[in-house]
């Protein structure tokens, strides 16, 4: 398949798609084709884990397992310069190229795999500790992307993306929290459970229950925590760059607060963030240092 080809797919998959790959519209040009590449390899490879639940025809676990262990050797056989499967030819083609345009480690691809497979294997989470190191693969790589797409390689700006990443994945859990719970997962750590008296029928009921509600407070808390170890990286960020990520971190802390106006109750409706929600926050971006 011809390079020019390849990445066309890729970007069309990243325009026509219902989520927006985290800082990808502010981009400069050049930087475009390889932000749709990694866009349309993760995205590719989180339906597998994630998509068709409530279809009729949905996969099952051992299918989504083979289709994630596929495109996992299908990442090897490419980083090596071998032939992958045809269907996805033009993700790897395109994906190869970025890889060695900017240097990009295997290691947070694989990271992103081995995390949407955890969605399909794991339901439960017992500590913080383990929410955390998959939120380190799920979340953390997309971050470390952007900073190596733009040429950042240094552990501070890479602590303070990962702290970012981390929280945004939190607050997506939070927000999530009944959308999970229907699909089979809980993200809260069970050791929050029994501190808050919550039980596997508080997540399975319409309402989120006073315990419930306080243990996601304290979520909310923790999460807070994280953002703030990574408010300063927009301003060792060149323009637009900068505004994207401060945009992402008042958009996470949105969401947050929106979890709290709602009195922590993501079970009977999940929180979102509206156009007039969205226009407000590049104000305050584009106004605030």
């Amino acid at each position: 398949m011809q390079l020019a080809e390849a990445y066309a797919r890729c970007l069309a998959l990243t325009r026509a798609h219902y989520e927006n790959f985290p800082v990808a519209c502010l981009v400069p040009r050049r930087l475009q084709p390889a932000v749709a590449a990694i866009y349309a390899f993760a995205r590719t490879a989180d339906d597998f884990a994630d998509e068709d639940y409530d279809t009729p025809a949905a996969p099952t676990v051992a299918e989504r397992l083979d289709r994630l262990r596929a495109f996992d050797a299908a990442l090897l056989a490419s980083d090596r310069g071998e032939p992958v499967p045809t269907a996805w030819e033009w993700i790897f083609t395109a994906l190869a190229d970025a890889r060695r345009q900017h240097d990009l480690p295997l290691s947070l691809f694989r990271d992103l795999l081995s995390a949407f497979t955890q969605d399909v294997t794991v339901r439960r989470y017992a500590v913080l500790a383990d929410v955390l190191d998959y939120c380190r693969r799920s979340a953390n790589p997309v971050g470390r992307l952007v900073l190596l797409l733009h040429g950042f390689r240094d552990d501070t700006r890479f602590a303070a993306s990962d702290a970012i990443c981390t929280a945004l994945q939190l607050a997506n859990f939070w927000q999530d929290i009944g959308v999970d719970w229907r699909k089979g997962r809980v993200y809260v750590p069970e050791e929050d459970w029994a501190a808050h008296g919550v039980t596997a029928a508080d997540f399975a009921a319409p309402t989120a229950s006073p315990g419930l509600r306080a243990c996601v407070r304290f979520q909310i808390e923790r999460t807070r925590q994280l953002f703030a170890l990574g408010r300063a990286l927009p301003r060792s960020l060149p323009f637009p760059l900068s505004l994207e990520i401060r945009l992402t971190w008042f958009g996470g802390n949105a969401i947050l607060d929106q979890i709290l106006a709602q009195d922590c109750d993501t079970l009977r409706a999940r929180p979102a963030l509206r156009t007039g929600d969205k226009a407000r926050l590049l104000l305050r971006a584009l106004f605030t240092r």
